[in-house]
């Protein structure tokens, strides 16, 4: 209460300090186009008028900003109204976040189950081949072992893998000069086939030469 009077009070110090300055202002002159001076009072008291209604409107907004007390039913109806709308924005947001809240919940939970799956299958999946490596490596040892039972000296193992080495070497050789052959074979056919294709249009050319020099003759028998 203490706040709002001495916000009364220096409105009204304000009002008061402005009403005496507008007192003391003089009046302006105008000239109008005949030369005679007059005194424009109207524009005066409209200025007036209008800095009282800008000073109340501000008086009032400041005693509403300032928390005063209403003191009519429709000022008091009005903030219970604003009240009430305020409140209901407030349920309706809270609904909103409430729903989006179990929406996004819902979303995370199908994430995470889709995860736990695709989570459940790679271990499978890594398990069975971790089971895969493992027979292959006991196999791969059976082979091993077995080779060593069977050749017993180290210079017979060396020398079976050097006829190895030199058969693969003869057929590698061979299949070599069999693919130079079969390059051979296949220019010699290209060049028979552009042979005969050359020997064909020869044979053209020899038809249309003939043609031609009967058609000359048959046409110097008939000028004759």
């Amino acid at each position: 209460m203490d706040k709002n009077e001495n916000q009364e009070a220096d409105l009204d110090e304000q009002y008061s300090r402005r009403l005496s300055v507008r007192e003391r202002r003089r009046p302006k002159e105008r000239r109008r186009g005949t030369g005679i001076n007059f005194w424009t009072k109207d524009e005066d008291e409209t200025d007036g008028s209008e800095e009282v209604k800008e000073t109340w409107h501000e008086r009032l907004s400041r005693l509403e900003s300032g928390g005063s007390n209403p003191t009519t039913s429709d000022s008091y109806g009005d903030r219970a109204s604003a009240r009430a709308r305020r409140e209901a924005r407030e349920a309706r947001l809270a609904t909103l976040t409430s729903r989006v809240e179990e929406d996004s919940n819902r979303d995370y939970k199908k994430l995470y189950e889709s995860a736990l799956t695709e989570n459940q299958k790679l271990k499978t999946k890594l398990q069975e081949a971790q089971l895969e490596l493992a027979d292959i490596k006991s196999k791969l040892e059976k082979v091993t072992q077995q080779k060593q039972e069977k050749t017993s000296d180290r210079s017979s193992v060396l020398e079976m893998e050097k006829r190895e080495r030199r058969a693969l070497e003869r057929k590698m050789s061979e299949m070599e000069e069999e693919m130079k052959n079969l390059h051979q074979l296949k220019q010699i056919q290209t060049l028979k086939q552009m042979n005969e294709q050359l020997q064909a249009e020869n044979r053209a050319l020899t038809r249309v030469v003939a043609r031609l020099s009967e058609s000359v003759e048959s046409s110097d028998t008939q000028e004759l």
